[in-house]
């Protein structure tokens, strides 16, 4: 998700367990899924996880999984080797990504770990965001763990305060709103910096200097729940978690 937004280029630039609820426990076909080698639990090494996030999978496992946006719209969820996705839904107040009701209408068939991700922007409204995306999302059939995810990257021109207050009032309106504490995404640079506070959320730290799974949690995250070490050729990503450990961070069953 680091790399250039198409979206922000049309705006103006490409810009480009359980713990957390307290309630209940995502390019181009086949020739490019041919060019993702990853075994359906990836290994190497791990990061001890902290007894506050419960207990994850045994030391050196990992559970795999992608994230998409319109860069990647007809990508092949069935011959795909994840066990989650991610997909863009929205950015800002104005985008809904033409490709997410394809993407999440495709995981739930496949039937692995899905979640939609907010492209956020400081200098808007984040109650107006977060309703906008929880709108987009509610439009779609819904399974219980569904994730939701606050994407944010860029600061417009806000302060480090400004950016937090930001970041705290998303997550926690849509906490408010769904009963489920949404993942927060980010640079580990970015995190480190703007970060502060936050760690009642899940994290997903992008960090492609690290080997899959052995980047250091920033500032205030006692550990990380889903690591992106690479973007190519498509975004990837490895989790301490298993499939059902990150069900119980997504929506509970109505």
């Amino acid at each position: 998700m680091l790399k250039p937004r198409l979206t922000a280029i049309a705006h103006i630039l490409k810009d480009h367990l359980n713990p957390y609820t307290k309630r209940l426990t995502f390019a181009t076909g086949a020739a490019l899924v041919a060019g993702i080698v990853a075994a359906a639990s990836v290994t190497g090494t791990a990061i001890a996880r902290s007894a506050d996030f419960g207990v994850g999978q045994e030391a050196g496992s990992y559970t795999y999984g992608l994230d998409v946006s319109h860069y990647e719209p007809l990508y092949n969820w069935a011959a795909s080797p994840a066990q989650f996705g991610i997909i863009k839904a929205t950015e800002g107040v104005d985008f809904r990504d033409a490709s997410f009701a394809r993407h999440w209408q495709e995981l739930g068939k496949k039937g692995i770990v899905r979640g939609a991700y907010h492209y956020g922007h400081p200098a808007g409204d984040p109650i107006a965001e977060a309703n906008y995306f929880l709108s987009t999302v509610n439009a779609q059939p819904a399974k219980p763990g569904d994730l939701l995810v606050l994407d944010l990257e860029t600061t417009d021109g806000k302060s480090v305060p400004e950016v937090n207050a930001w970041a705290k009032t998303w997550l926690s309106y849509v906490k408010a709103k769904t009963g489920v504490a949404p993942m927060f995404y980010s640079s580990w640079r970015f995190a480190n910096i703007y970060g502060h506070g936050l760690s009642d959320y899940p994290l997903w730290v992008a960090h492609y200097g690290k080997e899959k799974g052995t980047v250091t949690p920033p500032a205030d995250w006692k550990t990380w729940t889903i690591h992106q070490y690479s973007e190519s050729p498509i975004d990837q990503n490895v989790s301490t978690l298993t499939p059902d450990q990150l069900r119980d961070l997504g929506r509970p069953a109505v």
